[in-house]
């Protein structure tokens, strides 16, 4: 299992600020939602836990390990990236963009071996999409596509996983079947997972721990009930909202109420 600890970070593009003090400390084997209105610096937060970027102040570091002493190579054995967006300028099929995820342990010049191959079929069944292996990529639809890019992902057989809004182009039956997808690869491998959310209701059903960003600093950390409040959704989104319990689950379920009608009663 291995852990995530991000220490007084600030973070600029050429624009300005995006993060400023930023601490998150991630146990091994924790489950992670990253919540936020749009550019409060989640898919950053995201960059900067997997080395993509680089902090202008502060540090990150992986089971102890300074991050920026560690090579790319050494990085990619340990954390895997599910990005909001992936394209494949070829014609590769299905087996062959999952087989990318065996890259960083490819020796120089060398090509996949057998060992790879019997990885990457085991990854394929493992994320339900064995018979997609034949199938080009660009042909497939977009929940297929999102668990080719998870299956990817986890041929690099990760400690960290980092997931990028996973669910934010699909319809909600494949939202669940990602989430729970995750869920199990959590629960049942001690994968540490740490994935920005657009959806908070989904948020609060699929992660036990949520982190509420704005403008680039934390402004709530602990419990789906802790994190989602009425008084904190309002003044982080800017938007009108009853937070009730889920009749199922109990964790919280926010419902916006439209502008307009912020005064009627329950």
């Amino acid at each position: 299992m291995l852990s995530l600890k991000i220490s007084r970070v600030d973070f600029s593009y050429f624009d300005g600020l995006v993060l400023h003090g930023v601490n998150l400390a991630v146990k091994g084997g924790e489950m992670v939602g990253l919540l936020g209105p749009n550019g409060s610096g989640k898919t950053t937060l995201i960059k900067l836990a997997s080395g993509i970027l680089k902090p202008a102040k502060g540090e990150i570091r992986l089971n102890g390990d300074n991050l920026s002493a560690l090579s790319r190579r050494s990085i990619a054995r340990q954390v895997a990236v599910v990005p909001q967006q992936f394209h494949i300028p070829f014609a590769f099929t299905t087996g062959e963009v999952v087989m990318l995820g065996r890259t960083p342990f490819f020796r120089a010049l060398a090509s996949e071996g057998e060992v790879d191959r019997q990885l990457v079929d085991s990854v394929l069944e493992q994320v339900g999409i064995g018979e997609l292996a034949e199938r080009r990529f660009d042909e497939l639809s977009g929940g297929e596509r999102q668990k080719v890019i998870l299956a990817m992902a986890l041929a690099q057989q990760p400690q960290l996983l980092l997931l990028d809004e996973p669910t934010v182009h699909l319809d909600i039956a494949h939202q669940m079947e990602i989430l729970e997808l995750v869920r199990a690869l959590n629960t049942e491998l001690g994968l540490t997972v740490v994935a920005a959310m657009h959806d908070l209701n989904l948020a609060a059903l699929y992660f036990d721990r949520l982190v509420l960003l704005k403008e680039g600093s934390v402004r709530a950390d602990g419990t789906p009930s802790k994190v989602l409040t009425e008084a904190r959704i309002s003044e982080v989104f800017s938007a009108s909202v009853r937070v009730e319990p889920h009749p199922l689950t109990g964790t919280p379920h926010i419902v916006v109420i439209p502008r307009g009608k912020a005064n009627h009663q329950r």
